[in-house]
């Protein structure tokens, strides 16, 4: 009782960060982290409010504290009042970059902003969250602005769904920039559509080496022998970067369709060629490339160490789960 005077006789400020301090402290440690965590976030949100933040440092701190959600709901908020376009495409850009579902139907209304930045950035956020609403990507297959027509492309071709397939074909032929129907062409593969796969093999007659391999990569993620042929030709050149592209041609497809054409290369003399062989067969669903790629780097030394790092780094690698795979073996108690 006889400290309650000298709390009553506080300024009104300190009395509201005692009231919103002592709850936090009496509760459990993980509930204190998150207060902390959600207190962090919300100064990087303003800092990206204020532009004080580049997008690329803000999006990446706020992942690292693993409040998306929270973040996503505290510039959502805020959008009705930003009114200066340079703002609004940084937010929608981090938005984008959170990669959380909270942001989906916000991106999807700012898909249809006037502004093309900002349309561009949005569908980039759909196409990262494999966004199904191709009801609204699918018209911003003819969008004026090249940047929205790159992303809504590989939007598209992330959703998987073959009913996609004949569109991204048709506007891949009348498509004018290279790039664009390189990355629409990709999209046809990766929608699963197979019926589109004889026009798919017409493109790999075009005088464009872009566009051929384009679409040998589409043939390839839909399973067609004639884009697992055209990827073994360049597998079996003497120059070492051509079998790099060739060994790109199998990223995504499944270990059933890829294990024969790249399980030889786990002892290739370009070790380059050989880490990124067992990277692309672990991501086709054979799991015991990590330990490849961890015994590997053990045993590797100087800058061939490097190489299935680098590899390792792509997949995420924990440490405890690198640690369990070492003790496996036998390398480390």
């Amino acid at each position: 009782m006889s400290s309650w005077p000298a709390v009553r006789n506080l300024p009104a400020c300190l009395l509201l960060v005692l009231a919103l301090t002592l709850p936090a402290v009496a509760a459990p440690p993980s509930a204190q982290k998150r207060v902390a965590r959600q207190a962090e976030t919300r100064g990087l949100v303003q800092e990206v409010l204020n532009g004080s933040l580049p997008v690329p440092t803000a999006t990446s701190r706020l992942r690292i504290l693993r409040e998306e959600a929270f973040a996503a709901g505290l510039l959502i908020d805020e959008l009705p009042r930003i009114l200066e376009p340079r703002r609004l495409r940084d937010v929608t850009a981090v938005l984008a970059g959170l990669e959380t579902r909270a942001a989906e139907p916000t991106l999807l209304r700012l898909s249809g902003h006037e502004d093309g930045p900002v349309r561009m950035y949005a569908v980039q956020g759909l196409g990262k969250l494999r966004s199904q609403r191709v009801d609204v990507l699918l018209p911003l297959l003819e969008d004026k602005s090249l940047g929205v027509r790159r992303e809504v492309a590989r939007a598209l071709g992330a959703t998987h769904n073959p009913k996609v397939g004949k569109a991204l074909l048709s506007t891949a032929r009348t498509e004018s920039d290279p790039q664009t129907r390189v990355m629409l062409l990709e999209a046809v593969g990766a929608s699963g559509d197979k019926k589109q796969a004889p026009a798919l093999k017409a493109f790999l007659d075009d005088s464009s080496e872009s566009t051929r391999f384009a679409a040998a990569r589409g043939l390839c993620l839909l399973g067609a022998p004639e884009g697992f042929a055209f990827a073994r030709k360049l597998l079996a050149s003497e120059d070492k970067l051509v079998r790099r592209q060739g060994l790109a041609l199998y990223e995504g497809v499944p270990v059933k369709q890829s294990q024969a054409a790249l399980r030889p290369l786990l002892e290739d003399k370009d070790r380059t060629l050989a880490a990124g062989a067992a990277r692309v067969l672990y991501q086709g669903g054979d799991k015991t490339m990590m330990s490849w790629l961890v015994l590997a780097s053990w045993n590797a030394k100087g800058e061939e160490k490097l190489t299935y790092e680098k590899e390792l780094e792509t997949l995420h690698l924990a440490d405890d789960e690198r640690k369990a795979i070492l003790r496996k073996a036998g390398m480390v108690q």
